[in-house]
């Protein structure tokens, strides 16, 4: 069975139309054309873009000169009411500061110390799950609330079922819902000293959870005076000084790296975890090695995820088909030449990983789910040269790592306890606003392992 995939627009299509597609979902507002294109030009009256999926000028964007090509500021033109100057953000000087103090806290002797967090908010989830075994289940609701739990517990210690931490979640829901899609400066470039418009809604939520946020990183900061806090990812963070100036955040900043963390973090795992599950429940053969594996590879402990082989590649297999964050947009900071085309400063320059992972060129059956394809020197080559879920080079994702361990806890605890099938008649239709979701859901049924053997 092949995985769903959204629709391609007609080739030419009016602005208008263009904006109206693009607001329903970015990945069916484009042109079939880019999954064998090496590089396509997009004008508008206002300005132009360029897609590129030649692995060269990949490389050349994110590692070689990634200073030249810094994240455009009309992505980040409706986060801002929630992120602030978050390092998902920011540009130059400050982005590099932040990533001073924040990598350490994600090194990989720290990821051993996170295992727990995860560990325990996994068996919260497979006991959430094991209370609606038969029903048909929304499952990107109960992996979003499993990768928030995750959150919690690696950043301050505290569980999803926290009243601070629940707060927050229910918050950032309501924020998902009134975030505008696409506003006028995704569009328009407008003038830097422009007033930006942003719906009441947003801002209200917006500044709601941050809020209660900031309420986390106060009472944090309190304990870390008082010698009395603990060890968690928060606490390494705020205590880190930065090695240049000897600086640690302040507080509001530190407000930012949390609303950041949360929605990264939370949001792209919740996607993950869902679509890997969905795959495994329409592949049962895979389904069933993944359960294998689980079952071998003894009780749930960091030094056996290294026996997890099989579900990390499931993992990132599920990433490939459905990266949660499906485009990511820079700008050229100077003239650039592409392919022999020019591209005046200030382009925008869009590197989509959903187009680079499905391309033709790069990969065997590139819509075809086959985890069995990161063994092989072809699947290997193409993830060194087509693969970016995460992003790479100096911007890579932080939380990379973290992300991975996260993916495997949490799909080897829901495999090691049930066995999962797709809702008949409810295919999802994968739809991408800021990351990738499914319009309508995506809907399993659990049964217990243990039922299904006796």
């Amino acid at each position: 069975m092949t995985p769903p995939k959204p629709p391609a627009r007609d080739e030419a299509v009016s602005l208008w139309r263009y904006a109206r597609l693009f607001r329903a979902d970015i990945l069916s507002a484009q042109p079939a054309r880019l999954y064998r294109a090496w590089m396509a030009e997009f004008r508008t009256p206002f300005f132009r873009s360029y897609l590129i999926n030649q692995p060269d000028l990949v490389r050349r964007v994110l590692q070689d000169r990634p200073g030249d090509f810094p994240k455009s500021d009309r992505v980040g033109e409706g986060l801002r009411p929630l992120l602030g100057n978050a390092v998902f953000l920011s540009n130059g000087a400050t982005w590099r500061r932040q990533r001073r103090i924040i990598d350490p806290a994600f090194e990989g002797g720290q990821l051993r110390a996170r295992f727990p967090a995860m560990q325990a908010a996994a068996e919260a989830c497979a006991a959430r799950l094991d209370s609606r075994v038969g029903e048909a289940l929304e499952i990107e609701a109960e992996t979003s609330h499993a990768a928030a739990d995750v959150i919690f517990r690696a950043l301050f210690s505290i569980p999803i079922e926290h009243s601070q931490a629940r707060a927050v979640f229910d918050r950032f829901r309501q924020y998902q819902r009134s975030q505008p899609v696409l506003n006028l400066a995704a569009l328009v470039p407008l003038p830097r000293w422009m007033p930006r418009y942003f719906p009441r809604a947003v801002r209200r939520a917006g500044h709601d959870i941050r809020a209660l946020v900031r309420g986390l990183v106060e009472a944090r900061l309190r304990e870390i005076r008082d010698g009395v806090a603990p060890d968690d990812l928060a606490t390494r963070i705020m205590t880190t000084p930065d090695p240049d100036s000897g600086q640690t955040f302040e507080a509001e900043e530190m407000v930012d790296q949390v609303a950041i963390f949360f929605l990264a973090g939370h949001e792209t795992s919740a996607s993950a975890l869902a679509w890997a599950l969905y795959l495994l429940a329409t592949h049962p053969d895979w389904q069933e090695a993944v359960a294998v594996e689980v079952a071998a590879a003894g009780p749930p402990e960091f030094a056996g995820l290294s026996r997890l082989g099989l579900t990390r590649d499931v993992f990132r297999e599920a990433l490939r088909l459905y990266p949660p964050v499906p485009m990511m947009v820079r700008e050229a900071s100077q003239s650039e030449v592409f392919r022999n085309r020019s591209l005046r400063r200030g382009a925008q320059v869009v590197l989509s990983p959903w187009h680079l992972h499905r391309h033709v060129r790069l990969w065997q059956d590139p819509d075809g789910f086959d985890p069995g394809r990161w063994q092989s020197e072809a699947g290997r080559h193409s993830q060194r040269a087509a693969y970016i879920p995460f992003s790479a080079g100096p911007r890579v994702c932080p939380g990379a790592g973290f992300a991975m361990i996260e993916g495997v806890v949490l799909l080897a605890e829901i495999l090691r306890r049930f066995h999962i099938e797709a809702v008949p008649g409810r295919v999802p239709e994968p739809v991408a606003h800021l990351t990738l979701r499914s319009r309508n859901g995506i809907w399993l049924r659990l049964t217990r392992r243990e039922d299904r053997s006796s």
